[in-house]
């Protein structure tokens, strides 16, 4: 029985994850670090993209984590759109500056949480597993 409930607990843990971020390299840290853990994560380089992947199918992910700073759609941009179509997941920012204002304007749409850069791992597998 007791096999049963680990069982259950790190399936109710596994999350499906869709990062967002014009970098290359963090997005490939971010795969890494959030794949090694069991959580199903896809990325890509800009709003835009994400954007249609959500919208193509709003309950594909559970989390979008995306940074702030990107050309074309940024992060505000995208949870903009996102709420518009009511995306039903979580949603969090990463960036290495807000000001107070746009961080502020983040919080009035439902963001989860907002990370700044350099983001730990450990912070970034944590938030990924929080309800």
């Amino acid at each position: 029985m007791q096999s049963s409930t680990i069982e259950k607990n790190t399936a109710r843990k596994t999350r499906r994850v869709l990062y967002v971020d014009d970098m290359r390299e963090l997005r490939e840290v971010a795969q890494l670090a959030l794949s090694s853990v069991g959580h199903h994560v896809e990325c890509v380089a800009d709003g835009a993209e994400a954007f249609d992947r959500i919208a193509t199918s709003s309950h594909a992910y559970d989390i979008v984590i995306s940074d702030h700073h990107m050309a074309g759609l940024n992060g505000i941009g995208l949870v903009i759109k996102l709420r518009e179509i009511g995306y039903p997941g979580r949603i969090a920012i990463v960036s290495s500056e807000l000001n107070r204002e746009v961080a502020e304007e983040y919080h009035q749409l439902g963001v989860t949480r907002i990370l700044y850069k350099p983001v730990e791992l450990s912070d970034l597998r944590a938030l990924v597993l929080e309800d």
